[in-house]
């Protein structure tokens, strides 16, 4: 079988003269092996016979592509791009079909070869060889690339040090700049290079920007692998930068400046214009929450509307918000849900009249459809601007038990608004100390359209009712 020996230098424009010319004599993949001047030719194969390269047409991105796959180290790399060259000619597109194994796997040596370049880019050190009274500096190093990358690096350096003489030597193919003339040679013995007078301020720079605070051991070693170490001066030195690091991340935060920053401050005043430390006089607080423009729901609303009910019940019953009914009129539950509530409530024994009945929201919040207004559930922001009116009811009633119905207002109660099926019936401590029986909002019991659940549910909450007056009474008794 004819075998294809490609040299070790200019790799790349070798391959594609005999693939341009494999391909335009219709020579299929399975015809012809691949190899360079390391590998040796199979039992039963024999050089192939040199053809001219004719016109062949591919995608730009196939050229790219090949250019770099011809650098990466594995044998097959030749075959794998003729094979996928041999499809490509009767189907372009191919190179835009990312479920293609094939071209998978070229993608993925081409990222290869360029991390490879990447590292070789980061990780080369220089030691200078020259003499004093030489009329260019000349510089050497020794580098062990994963991939042949010294090739298609190469004009990286050429950019960078073109006005010095230096030599990349490694294992493979090493490259040399003199005199702005560049040449690549095979197989150069591993030099003894000198110590270099700069390295130990390059080590002293590296260790001094060394941030222990930020050492990730894991993600350093990824980045910068420990097979470059060997060749890098400043790799002395990490062991112990990675041992001491905790102790100077510790004195590093012993050092920090005590004041904080200014953006900690304004932080810090959000905070505190979110905490409920209204203390007006006795009986204001209704035209205080009547007044309210902390959050933009009073543009939409037609008023605020406050808790009801006497100042020394020690019971406190908080709804979610206003309804359609509750705005217009000025007060809480007086609604369909507050007309099904004080059914409920009478049925469980609880008198109104003797409880102070609330919103977690003051506002009502809804959507306009037609003559209609929505209601919509009030976001966090919302319950959390309100919250300054609902403490500052709690602290002036002072209730003995809050009965917090439906999800918005057990989370402006407790700090959780979730899973009210698991919570309901129980009491839990609340944010201000005061316990908080959870149970569900009778606008809840509307929704239901399953007779049999809006019964178990209407029971539930009577339940809850008189299991809160059960409550008050044992509270008043042990006074």
């Amino acid at each position: 079988m004819p075998h294809v020996s490609l040299p070790r230098i200019g790799t790349a424009e070798a391959w594609r003269d005999a693939a341009r010319g494999f391909l335009s004599a219709a020579v299929p993949p399975a015809q012809i092996t691949w190899g360079d001047s390391t590998t040796e030719p199979g039992l039963f194969e024999t050089p192939a016979p040199l053809v001219a390269p004719g016109r062949v047409t591919v995608p730009r991105s196939f050229v790219s592509m090949a250019n770099t796959v011809v650098w990466h180290s594995d044998p097959s790399r030749f075959a794998r791009l003729y094979a996928f060259l041999w499809r490509l000619k009767d189907a372009p597109h191919l190179m835009t079909d990312r479920g293609d194994a094939q071209l998978a796997k070229l993608r993925s040596m081409e990222k290869n070869v360029r991390r490879c370049q990447h590292k070789m880019k980061a990780f080369v050190r220089f030691r200078e060889i020259g003499a004093p009274g030489d009329n260019r500096r000349s510089f050497a190093a020794w580098f062990e690339p994963t991939h042949h990358t010294i090739e298609p690096t190469a004009q990286f350096f050429v950019r960078r040090f073109a006005d010095m003489d230096w030599r990349i030597l490694t294992p493979d193919v090493s490259v040399f700049f003199e005199n702005g003339a560049l040449r690549f040679l095979e197989d150069h013995p591993k030099p003894d290079l000198p110590e270099d007078a700069s390295e130990t301020l390059w080590v002293t720079y590296f260790r001094n920007i060394f941030n222990p605070a930020r050492l990730k051991v894991q993600a350093m070693q990824s980045e910068m692998p420990k097979k470059y170490w060997k060749n890098m001066p400043e790799a002395a030195a990490i062991p112990d930068l990675i041992a001491s690091a905790p102790e100077r991340a510790r004195q590093m935060a012993l050092a920090a400046p005590t004041l904080p920053p200014t953006r900690i401050s304004a932080i810090q005043a959000q905070q505190a214009a979110h905490e409920s430390v209204w203390d007006g006089p006795p009986g204001s607080l209704p035209k205080a929450i009547a007044g309210c423009t902390r959050c933009p729901l009073h543009k939409t609303a037609t008023q605020a509307v406050p808790g009801e009910g006497p100042l020394d019940a020690r019971l406190m019953i908080v709804g979610e918000q206003p309804g359609d009914q509750e705005d217009l009129i000025g007060r809480p539950f007086v609604g369909p849900a507050g007309q099904l509530f004080d059914s409920i409530a009478a049925d469980a024994g609880l008198d109104r009249g003797k409880v102070f009945i609330t919103n977690a929201v003051k506002h009502f919040k809804f959507t306009p459809r037609g003559r209609k207004r929505i209601h919509q559930r009030p976001n966090q922001g919302e319950v959390a601007h309100c919250k300054w009116w609902l403490d500052a009811e709690l602290r002036e009633v002072a209730p003995d038990l809050v009965v917090a119905m439906g999800a918005t207002a057990a989370a402006a109660l407790t700090g959780s608004g979730k899973a009210i099926s698991a919570r309901r019936g129980r009491i839990e401590t609340g944010e201000a100390g005061i316990p908080v029986l959870i149970t569900w909002h009778p606008s809840y019991l509307l929704r239901l359209r399953d007779d049999t659940q809006r019964m178990a549910a209407t029971q539930e909450l009577a339940c809850d009712l008189r299991m809160a007056l059960e409550y008050k009474g044992k509270a008043l008794a042990a006074r």
